[in-house]
């Protein structure tokens, strides 16, 4: 369009105003196709900055949840037994309020007993609503660490989202062996286990969730 617009000319076109358009054309394909490619690189890179090491910022802002995914619902249990771990359902929002902390329920601070780092299996279930359009690709990557030591990664994909919808999905956690001084060290240290959880739609970066566990049985 800059293209055209320069060779404008009010006595009339000229032979190179007369190819102009499929010139101009060709160049904003050429422009489309190099910043759709610019933007997959950069999708990369933040991906790769996701799996280095734990953040104690976020790395995107809240209103980059343009697909206005809402987790409503968190459920945790024990494989073996079904036992309800934990579990939380956000509160309704009263209408026309809006929440004043714009990182309100992008953290969530857990309390267990010793007794959880002994489990082998977990299922999480979340529930979440999403926006007026369809997600294709929405896939998790979840981080766990203590202090600055990489417990475990987990990859979870969640599947095609219609638009204005409810979905729930279970997850399966495997937990990794640790060594009994690792365990006492998670114990007597609370809030120093920590996670973080990105959350991806078509390889681009639209949310970043922290949390931090305690495993000495109280606040």
């Amino acid at each position: 369009m800059k293209c055209c617009s320069k060779h404008h000319s009010i006595c009339g076109p000229t032979s190179d105003q007369l190819t102009c358009p499929s010139a101009c054309s060709g160049r904003r394909a050429s422009e489309t196709s190099m910043f759709a490619f610019l933007s997959h690189i950069l999708n990369l890179v933040v991906l790769a900055v996701c799996l280095m090491c734990f953040f104690p910022d976020y790395l995107c802002a809240p209103e980059e949840n343009v697909h206005m995914i809402d987790f409503t619902r968190f459920k945790i249990r024990d494989m073996e037994t079904g036992t309800v771990l934990f579990e939380i359902t956000k509160p309704p929002t009263p209408g026309g309020l809006k929440q004043c902390d714009p990182n309100t329920g992008r953290f969530v601070r857990y309390q267990f007993t010793p007794a959880f780092l002994q489990l082998r299996q977990v299922g999480a279930t979340v529930e979440f609503t999403v926006g007026d359009t369809p997600i294709n690709n929405f896939r998790m990557i979840e981080r766990h660490y203590f202090r600055d030591k990489l417990l475990k990664s987990f990859d979870f994909e969640f599947g095609f989202c219609m638009p204005s919808s409810k979905n729930t999905c279970e997850h399966i956690y495997e937990f990794p062996t640790l060594s009994e001084e690792t365990m006492r060290e998670m114990i007597q240290h609370p809030y120093e286990t920590q996670s973080d959880s990105f959350y991806f739609v078509d390889n681009k970066l639209v949310m970043h969730n922290k949390a931090d566990y305690s495993y000495c049985g109280g606040p």
